[in-house]
């Protein structure tokens, strides 16, 4: 598909209203309702998008899907909360806002809930909090749950419960020739697409719009967690980083080297600090809590807030940034955290030529009792993922922050990726997300449901072609 300028797209408008009914619905630049769409939290660039949109149902979405093909517009999805790629909304795209597919449906008999694809963590997560439930979705109220999902999701339950795409029972998505199916690992009544399902866990948005989830959801009493903080120092780090691969898999923690934000539980002269943050969170029995953290605190916390609390409140939202903010991100994995990596680590944090920081969260447990076979996420037998990331409101040090990414990762030995924290998608970062075989079926799998490539806008997978038949 072209990927043409916003003006040269916007006298087709009529044409989209009419092929599918929704006169009155689409939003061009200038409008508030085009603001509020096609504005992202991570991103200043000026690609704008030619048109935003917000379906209300999968039939709206299947209907736009097919009217955006027959007239030649690229389709761009924003799921409804942050991510790091500057790309999703494309230049001249069609943007497919699912805000509105916000329905949350929890069902504690059987144990399922349900989410529309437009739906936020924080939505879900207090909704099944209600029964005394829980999905796992990263770290973040605002992330939006189908993004987070179709690109693994680690977080706070995932040594305890896997990832998110571990509690994938199934999903509904519009194809690339508008059908409507329901993918899971069991045949249904929309046909057989386990293929399909299997690519959706880690795949990304390549395959089609997502306009409702089901997960499983497990038992979760309120959990202790909260915020530590130490001195960031090469001992401090790899102790760390020990402490939790020992630890029994209801310990999960997020780790960050990074100057200390103005938060209540860190003393003010701690205040731009690089510092050592920790937050942790163990979802075991509340007795254990104190000895499972022992071997934390004994690493001397120079601040510490601690509670045992509903696990919905450790959902932290990203701090507000100046705009525009521009990010340079790229994650990777590690196989072992030992003092010089950690020497390494906190070295490039100090150099960092703006604001930046490392986050290391150990993987492990019910991680990596999945076979990496099973979805299309590849990397379960690694010890942690790594993130480094920079963040600054200056196009002129965005250069600067992508070489300092460059020089980080390769000193530290990621090797891999987690496309749910690049920034950017070069053929040889999509090519780290799925390695060997995973992206050989992958791109099958993209042959068979989206020949055309007309789900591009994400951290592309291009589809396998089909072999010529004999003569």
């Amino acid at each position: 598909m072209r990927d043409m300028a916003s003006d040269e797209r916007v006298p087709n408008l009529q044409l989209l209203e009419d092929r599918t009914g929704m006169s009155g619905r689409f939003h061009t630049p200038g409008t508030a309702q085009y603001e509020k769409s096609a504005k992202l939290v991570f991103d200043g660039s000026d690609r704008l998008p030619a048109v935003t949109v917000r379906p209300r149902s999968a039939e709206e979405v299947s209907r736009l899907v097919q009217a955006a093909r027959e007239l030649d517009w690229r389709i761009a999805v924003r799921g409804g909360g942050h991510g790091f790629a500057r790309h999703a909304l494309a230049a001249g795209s069609l943007v497919l806002d699912m805000r509105e597919l916000d329905t949350v449906s929890i069902d504690p008999a059987r144990r399922i809930g349900a989410a529309g694809g437009g739906v936020l963590a924080g939505e879900y997560t207090r909704a099944a909090w209600q029964h005394g439930l829980a999905t796992g979705f990263g770290d973040s109220p605002d992330v939006g749950v189908a993004g987070l999902t179709l690109g693994g999701g680690i977080g706070f339950l995932s040594r305890r419960d896997g990832l998110t795409i571990d509690s994938l029972h199934s999903a509904e998505i519009v194809l690339a020739d508008g059908r409507i199916v329901t993918a899971s690992e069991e045949e249904n009544a929309t046909g057989d697409h386990r293929d399909l399902f299997w690519a959706l866990r880690g795949g990304g948005g390549n395959f089609g719009v997502v306009t409702r989830l089901e997960f499983e959801l497990r038992p979760t009493a309120p959990v202790t967690g909260g915020i530590m903080a130490f001195e960031p120092t090469p001992e401090n780090l790899e102790r760390a980083v020990s402490a939790v691969l020992e630890a029994p898999d209801e310990l999960s923690v997020m780790m960050s080297l990074m100057p200390a934000p103005p938060m209540p539980a860190i003393p003010a002269a701690l205040h731009g600090e690089l510092l050592m943050i920790v937050l942790p969170c163990w979802s075991g029995s509340s007795d254990r809590a104190e000895r499972m953290l022992a071997p934390l605190r004994r690493l001397g916390p120079v601040a510490e807030q601690i509670a045992w609390a509903p696990y919905p409140s450790l959902l932290q939202g990203p701090p507000p940034f100046p705009e525009p903010t521009l990010p340079a991100s790229r994650s990777g994995f590690a196989d072992t955290v030992d003092r010089q990596w950690a020497e390494r680590a906190i070295d490039a944090v100090r150099t960092a030529p703006t604001a930046s920081t490392i986050q290391i969260r150990p993987m492990g447990g019910a991680i990596a009792r999945v076979p990496s076979a099973e979805t299309a996420f590849a990397h379960r037998e690694r010890a942690v993922m790594a993130f480094a990331g920079a963040l600054t409101p200056d196009p002129g040090l965005l250069a600067d922050a992508h070489a300092w990414l460059d020089t980080t990762t390769a000193s530290l030995g990621l090797t891999g990726r987690y496309v749910n924290f690049m920034s950017v998608d070069t053929e040889d970062d999509v090519a780290g997300a799925y390695p060997g075989r995973t992206m050989e079926r992958l791109r099958r799998i993209k042959g068979d449901y989206d020949p055309a490539n007309t789900f591009s806008s994400n951290h592309n997978i291009l589809p396998a072609r089909a072999e010529p038949s004999a003569a």
